[in-house]
């Protein structure tokens, strides 16, 4: 079909497309694109599985990515460097006097240890649960920020302050001898040392608080979206993890998880509908012609 044939001066037939046809199949291929851009109701067992499987695969390549010491410890003395020649080497300064109360970076610890998944999770659930209509664009972001972190992993290994040689950063972890840094004390073997650079911490806090800023109806929850990533990166610092640069690799990261979204949707998360459309059905195609000559 869509076919049709003419007979040439020499008496023989050829077959030639019909235009009605072809203007056809540019609609059927644009109605398919915008059936798969649509955002769809999202499915709680197939989030929750893509949402295990997806960061059991970040956790597998992170921490695939070659330990590579010497590099990572130079790459760690080449930014320190750098930021003292911008007159924003201040890390030690915080790092020393955050330690110093106790009970303030006990509980910058526990809040590094544990925020970064707990908040993370808490926004995709309230996505799911009241913004239907935008959580599959905004799961993008993170989703590509993520990925795009471990490119960041693979080509610059970065030792965090706490490791490096001669520059008196306090390992707070191990000071203090609180649970959950998977880069101290024990459970150093699980986890990529020398992957900060950039510092997911920061692209997922960032990503919670501007979820969080611009859905969130009450004044106050706004407050806190923009609060939770500035009290992360006063914690990112404090307890010598990482340098101001590696919250900069983040903020790109999100951006580029953004751009994404963007680009696929052509529009960002927020001003998607809040709720998910009802899909309409496709428009009848162009009748046949009757005949062909």
């Amino acid at each position: 079909m869509g076919e049709m044939t003419v007979t040439t001066l020499e008496g023989r037939q050829r077959p030639t497309t019909s235009p009605i046809a072809g203007e056809q199949e540019d609609r059927n291929g644009r109605a398919f694109l915008r059936r798969l851009r649509a955002p769809r109701r999202p499915r709680l067992w197939f989030e929750i599985l893509l949402i295990a499987v997806s960061y059991w695969t970040y956790s597998l390549v992170r921490n695939a990515v070659p330990e590579q010491k010497a590099q990572a410890l130079r790459n760690a003395d080449w930014i320190w460097q750098a930021e003292q020649h911008l007159g924003i080497a201040v890390e030690q300064s915080v790092n020393h006097a955050v330690n110093s109360v106790s009970w303030l970076i006990v509980g910058m610890n526990y809040y590094y240890a544990t925020l970064h998944f707990v908040v993370t999770l808490g926004v995709l659930v309230w996505l799911f649960r009241k913004h239907p209509g935008r959580y599959a664009a905004t799961r993008m972001v993170l989703f590509a920020t993520t990925a795009v972190a471990l490119l960041g992993y693979y080509l610059y290994p970065l030792a965090p302050p706490r490791l490096m040689n001669g520059h008196d950063f306090i390992d707070t972890v191990l000071v203090h001898q609180t649970w959950g840094s998977m880069a101290s004390g024990d459970l150093k073997h699980m986890s990529n040392q020398y992957a900060a650079m950039p510092s997911m911490h920061i692209g997922w806090s960032l990503w919670c608080g501007l979820t969080i800023f611009a859905l969130a109806s009450a004044p106050w929850a706004k407050i806190l979206g923009l609060l939770y990533p500035t009290a992360t990166l006063i914690v990112i610092v404090a307890t010598a993890n990482h340098f101001w640069l590696d919250a900069v690799g983040g903020m790109i990261c999100l951006a580029f998880g953004f751009a994404v979204a963007w680009l696929w949707y052509g529009a960002q998360p927020h001003r998607l509908p809040r709720e998910v459309a009802a899909r309409a059905p496709d428009p009848d195609p162009a009748p046949a012609p009757a005949s062909a000559a």
